[in-house]
């Protein structure tokens, strides 16, 4: 009897000993980390104020308030998402609107564009001539805003390390094409379940392998949708700076189709 028990608290320990091994194990792979917590829910739809504040390398600002209108359109048609910006600050460009729709990976075009300058009472379409091409004079490139799909990108874990009181994983991305807009990103996300994992921070390198800037991240959260709070981003070789704020968000409001068309561009969103 008592080699009995002997023999089954043996099994016991190395059964419990092999736990932390089945753990380390069953972390998650960078591929997975990127999958659930880069690509959170961002709702059908968003309703939205969104400041953009450029600063130069002398200080100088410059700020701009949009009621901003976001619609998900899921590739239907290969159309990933349509959005308005109507301008309300500053005051001589109130009024001005700005469209654009975004496409799918599959459908390998640029996004189609849209301005309205009320003082010539004309829509015209912009065409992207490079993705690389800087969005609303930030520091962000029409790519960063379109984002990439994860599939794009080979993905590895560099380290974990504390940062802001939260463990996290640092990830490297290195693009799969032969001409990239970066020669890699490096991301921070933060370690937990996959619903409240997020990014917190990217790098971003030059094609000669230099740092070119620096993007730090803050979260809401409205109902399961999640939405930028606070973004900035500076180019560490020309000392410029952008600040993304959104404001007064809602999520899942029902959006019409119409919205997104040249017709309300020119006329305005009215609730």
């Amino acid at each position: 009897m008592v080699g009995f028990f002997a023999r089954k608290l043996g099994i016991l320990l190395i059964v419990f000993g092999a736990l932390p091994f089945a753990a380390q194990a069953q972390e998650p792979s960078a591929q997975e980390i990127v999958q659930n917590c880069d690509y959170k829910n961002p709702g059908t739809d968003q309703r939205s104020k969104l400041t953009i504040t450029l600063i130069d390398k002398d200080g100088n600002e410059r700020k701009n308030v949009y009621l901003r209108l976001w619609k998900d359109y899921g590739g239907k048609e290969q159309v990933a998402d349509k959005m308005v910006l109507f301008t309300e600050y500053p005051p001589d460009a109130r009024g001005s609107g700005f469209m654009r729709w975004a496409f799918t990976a599959e459908a390998d075009k640029n996004a189609d564009q849209w301005i309205y300058l009320p003082v010539l009472r004309k829509t015209r379409r912009v065409a992207i001539r490079d993705p690389g091409d800087s969005f609303l004079g930030s520091d962000l490139t029409y790519a960063d805003i379109s984002g990439r799909s994860v599939d794009q990108d080979e993905h590895k874990i560099l380290k974990t390390e504390t940062k802001d009181g939260a463990e996290q994983y640092v990830i490297e991305s290195t693009p799969k094409e032969s001409a990239p807009l970066y020669s890699k990103r490096v991301s921070w996300f933060t370690k937990g379940d996959w619903n409240s994992c997020h990014k917190t921070q990217v790098q971003y390198y030059d094609t000669k392998g230099l740092l070119l800037k620096k993007q730090s991240l803050t979260w809401q959260q409205v109902g399961d949708a999640w939405l930028w709070k606070r973004v900035e981003v500076e180019n560490v070789q020309t000392k410029h700076r952008s600040v993304f704020e959104v404001d007064d968000a809602e999520v899942n409001v029902g959006l019409d189709d119409e919205i997104f068309t040249e017709r309300t561009l020119k006329t305005g969103y009215k609730r």
